[in-house]
C-alpha cells in the first residue's frame, strides 16, 4: 500500500442519529423516506449531519422548527413530534404521549420502531435541546385570483417564488407601517417652509423658528432611523426571498427528468441567469419605490388642503407621466423577449466553445464560431439599442413632466396669491409637496421596463419549474435499502424526446443476481439507452424495466441508484482532489475503502507518484488527468460504495492494453457476487462475463455465453452465412 498522504481524513460515524429520528418522525407522520432519499434532498450530501442541517432538511420537507432549551432542574415536554439531542451527544425522536408518564420514543441506536420510554428516565437521558417540528399547511394559490393551482411548482415554501415572498410578509407589512411614517415625516419641510414664510418671518418670530427647527430636526433625525431600518429589514427579506428561490431553481436543475431537458447547456445556463433580473427586482430600492406610490395620495390631498386647485395640476400629470410608460410597454415587451432569446444563444456559443475550446483550436474552427458569437453579439446590440431609445423617450417624458408639474404649480399659486387667497409659503409648501408626489410616479415609470423584463424572467423560469421532477413534492416512495442486482427488461420501448424513431423496440432480457453480462452492439444500436434506462434516467414509453422484481417507476432514484456502482460513457469528473472525486456520491467512506477501490482500478498506480497523493487537485472535468486516469478514478468512484449492481459503458476504452489488463484481473476478483453489466466494443472484456446479449437497431438480436458467441464469430470469419446472427439467438442462454 502507498504512503501517499489522504486529504480531508474523515472518521466513520457509528449512526448518523440526527438523520435517522428525522427519518422516525417522518415515518410516523406516514412520509417514510429512506435515507439516501433524503440526502438527496439536503446540501452537502454525505456528510454528518449537524443541526444546521437537521434544520435545512426540516425546512426542505415543509416543517417549521421550533428550536427549544429546557432547564434539567425543571424539565417538560416540548411540542411532538420533537427531536432531542442527549447527554451522550447522540438524538432521540419524540414523536407522542403514549400513556400517562410515558412517551413514544424511536432510539436509533437501539432500533427503528417507537418504544414507550417513561418521562423519568427520559430527562434523565435528555440534554435539554430540542427541535419541535410543525409540518407547514402550504396553501398554492394563484398569486392574483387566489384560485388552487394544481400543476404549481412548489419548493420548500409551497410555491417556488411566491412562497419565499409570503413568509416574508410580516417584514413587508412592517415595512409598509414605516412607509406610512416616512411619508407623513416627509410633509415636515414643506409645512415649514409655509410658516416660515407666512407666519415667522411676516412678525418676525425668532423664537417660534428657534422651536420649528427643533421640531424638524427630531422629525429629520426619526425620519433618516426609519428609513435607515426599513431599507435594512427590506434587504434582508430580500436576501431570504433570494436564497430561497436560487436553491429552489438548483434542486429542480438537480432533480428534472432527463426528458424534460430542452436546448444545450448552455442555454439552460442563460435561462436560469434570468433569476438576475428578478433579484434585482426585489431589492430595497425598487420595492420602496412601489411602496411609495400609494402614499402620493397623502401629498395630494394635503395640496388641496393648503393650495386647493393646485392639487389639480399634480392630478393631471401622474395619468400623463404613467400612460408615457405604459404606452412603450408594448414594443418594449416584444424587444426584451428578442433580446432574451439572443441572450441564450450567445450564452450557448460560448458555453459551447469554452466545452470544446482544445478541439476548436486543433481543427482551426475558431472563425466559424467567431462568426457565429459577432452575429449573435450584433444582433442583440440592435435589439437593445431599440429597446433603450424606448424606454429613454419613457424616461424622459417623465422628467418633462416634473419640471412641468413645478413650473404649473407656481404659476397656478401665483395667479391665487394675486387674488389674495394664498400666501408665499402656501406656494413654496406645494410645489415641495408636488414634486414629492410625483417623483414616485416617475421613477414608477422608469422602473415598467424592468418590470417588463422580470416578467419574462418569471414566465421562463416558471416554465422551468414546472418541469417533471424526480421527487415530486408531496410524492413518497417505500423505501428500499436492499437490493439483490435481478435486473429484467419487459418488452421496453423507448424513444429519446425530439427523436424521429424509436432507439429501442419490444427489448426483452433477464439478468440474475449476481450474473455477469456483457451488452454488445453496433453503434447506435442502443446499449447506452439500456444502462441509462437501468439507472432510471428515463422512463421506458411502454414495457417496464424490473430491479428485483419491482418496477423502477415505484423505486425512489435515490435508492435505486444508491445500489448501482455506475461508469458513464462520458467520463465526468469535479474540480477537487482525488479523494474527493473517488468518494463522491459514497457513504462516509473510509481512507481504507478508498485505497482498495483505488487499487482495484488502478488509480494508485499514478497518484502514488504525485507528491500531494490523494489530495491532487484536480482541474474542470478532471483536467490534469489522461482518459484512462479519469476512468480509473470514475471506476473507484463506482466501487467504493460496495454497490449491489455494477453497470460499467465502455469503462476501458481509454486505457491502454496492459492497464486495461491489469484493472480487469483485479476488476474480475473484486465484483464478487454482485451484478455487472458491460456495455463494451472490446472482446477482452468478454474474459469477465457468462453473458452476453446483442442489440441490433434497438432489438435483442442474439443471447448467449461468450464461448457460443465466439464459436460463431469464428464460423462467420470462416464462412460467413445469413443466418449466423440467428445461430446464437437459437443457443441456450
Amino acid at each position: 500500500m502507498s504512503s501517499a498522504p489522504m486529504s480531508d481524513p474523515q472518521v466513520t460515524p457509528v449512526h448518523d442519529t440526527l438523520e435517522a429520528c428525522l427519518r422516525a418522525v417522518l415515518a410516523w407522520q406516514e412520509r417514510p423516506m429512506s435515507s439516501a432519499s433524503l440526502r438527496a434532498r439536503v446540501a452537502g450530501g454525505r456528510e454528518v449531519w449537524t443541526a444546521q442541517t437537521l434544520l435545512e432538511a426540516a425546512d426542505s420537507l415543509g416543517y417549521d422548527v421550533e428550536e427549544g432549551e429546557f432547564d434539567a432542574g425543571r424539565p417538560s415536554l416540548p411540542p411532538l413530534p420533537a427531536i432531542a439531542l442527549t447527554r451522550q451527544g447522540t438524538a432521540l425522536a419524540l414523536l407522542s404521549m403514549h400513556e400517562e408518564g410515558r412517551v413514544l420514543v424511536v432510539d436509533p441506536d437501539a432500533g427503528e420502531k417507537p418504544v414507550p420510554l417513561a418521562l423519568d428516565e427520559l430527562y434523565d437521558r435528555l440534554s435539554g435541546i430540542t427541535y419541535s417540528l410543525a409540518l407547514r399547511d402550504i396553501p398554492v394559490t394563484d398569486a392574483v385570483t387566489g384560485a388552487p393551482l394544481e400543476r404549481a411548482p412548489l419548493g420548500r415554501h409551497g410555491h417556488w417564488f411566491w412562497g419565499p415572498i409570503a413568509r416574508s410578509r410580516g417584514v413587508y407589512l412592517q415595512v409598509g407601517l414605516a412607509a406610512l411614517l416616512v411619508n407623513v415625516f416627509a410633509l415636515a419641510s414643506s409645512i415649514f417652509s409655509m410658516i416660515v414664510y407666512d407666519r415667522v418671518i411676516p412678525n418676525n418670530a425668532i423664537d417660534t423658528l428657534m422651536a420649528l427647527l427643533v421640531g424638524v430636526g427630531i422629525i429629520f433625525v426619526s425620519d433618516f432611523i426609519i428609513r435607515t431600518v426599513r431599507g435594512y429589514f427590506l434587504d434582508l427579506a430580500s436576501a431570504r426571498t433570494d436564497g430561497a428561490i436560487a436553491d429552489a431553481l438548483f434542486e429542480q436543475i438537480l432533480d428534472a427528468q432527463m426528458k424534460t431537458r430542452r436546448g444545450s447547456s448552455g442555454a439552460l445556463a442563460s435561462t436560469l441567469k434570468e433569476f438576475e433580473s428578478i433579484r434585482d427586482f426585489l431589492t430595497s430600492a425598487t420595492l420602496t419605490t412601489f411602496i411609495d406610490v400609494p402614499f402620493a395620495l397623502i401629498f395630494i390631498v394635503v395640496i388641496w388642503m393648503i393650495g386647493g386647485p393646485m392639487a389639480w395640476v399634480v392630478l393631471i400629470a401622474i395619468p400623463v407621466m404613467l400612460l408615457a410608460g405604459l404606452a412603450v410597454q408594448p414594443a418594449m415587451s416584444r424587444l426584451i423577449k428578442e433580446s432574451q432569446e439572443d441572450g441564450h444563444h450567445k450564452h450557448a456559443i460560448l458555453v459551447e466553445t469554452l466545452n470544446g475550446l482544445e478541439t476548436i483550436k486543433a481543427l482551426g474552427a475558431g472563425a466559424l464560431l467567431r462568426k457565429r458569437w459577432q452575429e449573435a453579439v450584433a444582433h442583440q446590440s440592435q435589439v437593445g439599442l431599440k429597446s433603450r431609445f424606448l424606454a429613454q423617450l419613457a424616461t424622459n417624458v417623465a422628467a418633462l413632466s416634473q419640471q412641468a408639474v413645478q413650473v404649473a404649480v407656481v404659476t397656478v399659486g401665483a395667479l391665487l396669491m394675486t387674488e389674495g387667497q394664498l400666501g408665499m409659503g402656501a406656494i413654496i409648501a406645494c410645489t415641495i409637496l408636488s414634486g414629492r408626489a410625483v417623483a414616485p410616479m416617475a421613477q414608477v415609470t422608469q422602473l415598467l421596463t424592468r418590470i417588463n423584463q422580470t416578467l419574462h424572467s418569471y414566465k421562463l423560469l416558471d416554465n422551468f419549474m414546472k418541469q417533471a421532477r424526480e421527487h415530486p413534492h408531496g410524492h413518497s416512495s417505500m423505501a428500499r435499502e436492499h437490493f439483490q442486482g435481478a435486473i429484467e427488461f419487459r418488452n421496453v420501448s423507448f424513444t429519446y424526446p425530439g427523436a424521429a424513431k424509436p432507439t429501442l423496440q419490444d427489448v426483452s432480457f433477464q439478468i440474475a443476481p449476481g450474473e455477469r453480462v456483457a451488452i454488445l452492439g453496433k453503434v447506435g444500436s442502443g446499449k447506452t439507452t439500456v444502462a441509462k434506462l437501468i439507472l432510471g434516467l428515463y422512463q421506458p414509453d411502454s414495457g417496464a424495466v424490473l430491479i428485483d422484481g419491482v418496477d423502477v417507476r415505484q423505486l425512489d432514484p435515490s435508492d435505486l441508484r444508491r445500489a448501482l456502482g455506475v461508469v458513464l460513457q462520458d467520463v465526468w469528473l469535479m474540480g477537487g482532489t482525488v479523494r474527493q472525486n473517488i468518494a463522491l456520491g459514497a457513504d462516509f467512506p473510509t481512507d481504507a475503502e478508498i485505497l482498495h477501490a483505488a487499487q482495484v482500478s488502478g488509480v494508485e498506480e499514478f497518484v502514488r507518484l504525485h507528491p500531494q497523493g490523494y489530495g491532487m487537485r484536480l482541474g474542470e472535468r478532471g483536467e490534469g488527468l489522461s482518459g484512462g486516469q479519469r476512468q480509473a478514478v470514475v471506476i473507484a468512484r463506482a466501487l467504493v460504495s460496495k454497490p449491489a449492481i455494477l453497470v460499467f459503458d465502455e469503462a476501458t476504452s481509454a486505457m491502454d492494453a496492459a492497464s486495461e489488463t491489469a484493472v480487469l484481473q483485479r476488476l474480475a476478483q473484486e465484483i464478487g457476487p454482485r451484478t455487472f453489466v458491460t456495455i463494451t466494443h472490446k472482446a477482452s472484456l468478454l474474459q469477465m462475463v457468462r453473458k452476453i446479449i446483442v442489440l441490433e437497431q434497438g432489438k435483442v438480436a442474439a443471447q448467449g455465453t461468450p464461448e457460443q458467441f465466439m464459436r460463431q464469430q469464428q464460423a462467420q470469419a470462416q464462412a460467413p452465412t445469413p443466418g449466423a446472427a440467428g445461430a446464437v439467438k437459437r443457443a441456450p442462454a
